[in-house]
Formats: structure tokens, sequence, C-alpha cells
């Protein structure tokens, strides 16, 4: 396919979402299996525009002073992609399957329309509702903040220190562009793409088939090294999903004490298997039910909880999953998350603690958590935030947004998705 085509392809794919009120990953597969003559490389430029139209929705629409799927698609060829109005219509010149030349109405919106004269939410690509929650966050920074989370991300790696050293998988990446991060010792990366440009699928490489690495976000990494957990402890994952933030725990405690991976929806957990396996966790037991629970009820060392969220520090990869949130989606998460941290910290032991994370920069679902349940649980204590990012993650201790109720990670200040992190201790003689 010549980029026109791409181009046209990728229009009629939000197109399409737009009027079904579907996800972007459903509709790229079912326009890809209907267009069988399409390569791998067509598929993944289209998919990129696609992307990049989601994250610049909202810029995209005011530069060109149109919303439609057209404005979206031009838009981000335009801010993210970097190409002209002059390049875009000599481009599909002459090619009967790409779109429309830019109109004479739509050249003269691009040229008095500058995104920098948009109004904050604009500005930030977010939709109006999220504003005063971000400002609350972030205050008279918050639209430098969350227009980061419009901006393509890196593909990170966290190698998997039970079987390899980062120097080792470097050599074995070295051809994919991999590079050391300066977030944390064991985290590598692959900067974002450029253009119609993909990621490596370092999945196939050998060294991922040996269990050498995993595919993770930094700031995973590093909210899961804050934990401080540590050999030799019993720790309950509370909340394990699909396992990467077990998998981590497990590599720092060097496979000695045992994480107990738990989910409240079991069917989550069933990628775990294979991972541990791969990886050489031998410290990791699955919990099946209630029954399993009982004995760690105030014996675990730590519990983590990394709650379900609104997922919106992971825009930069999910930016469809911003423009379908909504507040009433947002007040259920947050009440769903009361109700598990507070279950979950009866598994704490006197002394023990109690970590809460989530991949989110909503205030409701982070600090006003922590508040509530400080104010609700006289059994337990906050901790020292800045102790914790020195002995914990040093190499970010002066990135991290730190306040009362603690930790802040975000693509503009930490270079990760957003993440929160705040732990709490039992106090002694409570139970």
């Amino acid at each position: 396919m010549r980029f026109g085509g791409r181009v046209a392809a990728a229009i009629e794919i939000l197109g399409t979402m737009a009027t079904q009120h579907r996800p972007a990953g459903a509709v790229l597969k079912d326009w890809g299996s209907a267009h069988r003559f399409a390569g791998s490389g067509d598929r993944a430029a289209i998919g990129t525009i696609v992307h990049d139209a989601l994250r610049r929705r909202r810029s995209a629409a005011f530069l060109m002073g149109d919303d439609g799927a057209r404005a979206q698609a031009l838009g981000a060829l335009i801010l993210e992609w970097g190409h002209s109005p002059e390049f875009l219509n000599a481009s599909f010149a002459g090619d009967h399957f790409a779109p429309e030349p830019l109109s004479g109405a739509e050249q003269s919106a691009i040229a008095s329309n500058s995104p920098g004269n948009a109004p904050d939410a604009v500005r930030a690509d977010c939709p109006d509702w999220c504003a005063p929650h971000f400002n609350e966050a972030f205050g008279t920074s918050w639209v430098a903040e969350i227009a980061a989370l419009a901006k393509r991300p890196p593909l990170d790696i966290r190698v998997n220190t039970l079987k390899s050293t980062p120097e080792k998988v470097l050599r074995a990446l070295d051809r994919q562009g991999a590079f050391q991060c300066d977030l944390t010792a064991n985290a590598l990366r692959i900067a974002p793409t450029e253009g119609a440009g993909r990621h490596p699928n370092v999945q196939a490489e050998t060294a991922f088939q040996k269990g050498q690495f995993e595919i993770q976000d930094a700031g995973s990494q590093i909210v899961s090294e804050l934990t401080g957990a540590g050999a030799g402890e019993q720790v309950l994952d509370y909340c394990a999903g699909a396992g990467g933030k077990t998998l981590a725990l497990s590599a720092m405690m060097e496979n000695r004490g045992q994480v107990f991976a738990h989910d409240l929806d079991k069917q989550r957990l069933a990628p775990m298997f294979e991972r541990i396996k791969r990886a050489g966790c031998r410290n990791v037991q699955a919990i099946n039910g209630p029954d399993d629970l009982v004995r760690l009820r105030s014996n675990a060392d730590l519990v983590l909880v990394d709650a379900p969220c609104t997922g919106s520090g992971t825009w930069r990869r999910r930016p469809d999953a911003k423009w379908r949130l909504t507040g009433a989606q947002l007040e259920k998460r947050q009440s769903e998350q009361a109700m598990i941290l507070a279950e979950a910290a009866n598994y704490v032991k006197p002394g023990g603690r109690l970590a809460y994370v989530t991949c989110s920069l909503f205030p409701g679902e982070n600090t006003g958590q922590i508040r509530h349940f400080l104010a609700s649980r006289h059994d337990f204590e906050n901790c020292d935030y800045l102790d914790i990012l020195e002995r914990n993650a040093p190499m970010v201790s002066d990135r991290c947004r730190t306040g009362e109720y603690g930790i802040t990670l975000s693509p503009h200040q930490t270079g990760t998705d957003g993440f929160f992190f705040a732990m709490m201790t039992r106090l002694q003689g409570t139970v």
C-alpha cells in the first residue's frame, strides 16, 4: 500500500470506532482480517496513524477545525509526524486510494489554529471532565503532565536477574536498539518509534524465550522496587493479575521467601503460570481461593495491592481508553479500590507493610484512597516517602513527585507511564 492508502484506511478505522464504539485493537484486527492484501508493514503503519490520532484527538481537531475521523488522522500526521499540508497533498495526488487532498478551508484552519492558543484541556489532549481532577493532582503544571500522556511510549524491558544481567541482555538486543535506562539498574529501553516505524518484536528473541527478560514499563519496575521486598519475606500480591509485579518481586527476593499471587478474578492469573516457569521463579505460589488466604491473615511481611483502576497513566499505550472513560466509571473504580484496600490490610502482620499502587493519575484513586484508609484504620501509619525513595529507588529520588500520602511517577516528570505508590506500616500489638 502507498502512503495515501494507509491514511485512507486509518480514517476508515477511526470512523468505524466512532460509530460502533469499539476499542481500537478490535477494529484494527477486523480491518486486517477483511483486507488480506495489506502486509504486516501496512497494518503496522495504519495502526500507528490510528493510535497517534487517538493520542492527539483534541489537538488535531482544534488544528483542523473539525473533530471527524479525517480531521483526527490528518491532524495527527501534521502534529506528530511533522508533515506539512503541502506534503500531504503531494502524497495524495494521483493516488485513487488516497483521501481527498486538503481543501482550502482545511488549509486555512491549519494556518489559523495554533495548538498553543487552544484551551487547556485541548492542549492536554484529554476530556474536559478530567481537567479538574488533574488540576487537583498537579496544580499549575497539569497541562504539561497530561500532554505527555499523548506522546508515543518507549518499549521498556526488565532484566530478570534470576537468569541474566543487564549486560548480557543488552548484547542480545543490540540490533534492536536497546540501551540502559537511567531509572533503575535492571531496566533497558528501546526509544519511541518515529514516523511509520514500529518497535521490534523482542518476544521472538531467544533471550526472551529463555526468561532472561520481561516487557515491563520502567514505572511498574520502580513501584515494585519501592516496596522493598526482601529475601526470605512472606509477600502477598493481592491483585496479581497476569503477574508482572509478581515476577519482579520474586527476582528482588532472589527466589527466597514466598510470593503468594492472588487475584479476585481467577481468570486473570492464567497467563502467569507460563511466565513463572520461563522466568525460573521458584518462590511464587498461586492462591486459588479464600481458604488459601486464611493462613496469611495477619502474617504477611508485605501485602501489595496493585489496585484495579482507570488506567489513566497508561494512555500513551492505550489512547482510545481515555475517550471511553466516564466520571461514573471513575467513581465505581474508587469504590472498588476502597473495599479491596480494606480487605487486603487484614493480611499484614504487625510491623509489616501495606503497599498500594495504581497506574492512574486521578487523585481520587490515589491520595484520596490513602487519606480515607488512614482515617479509618488507626492500626496503620503512613511512611516517609522521601526515605523510601532514597532507600529503594535512589536513581529516581529527584524525579518523582512526593507528597504526604504517596509518590507519583509520570511521563513528563519521570519518563514512565503514570503510577502512584503509597505504603503504610501496621503498628505493633494491633492484632
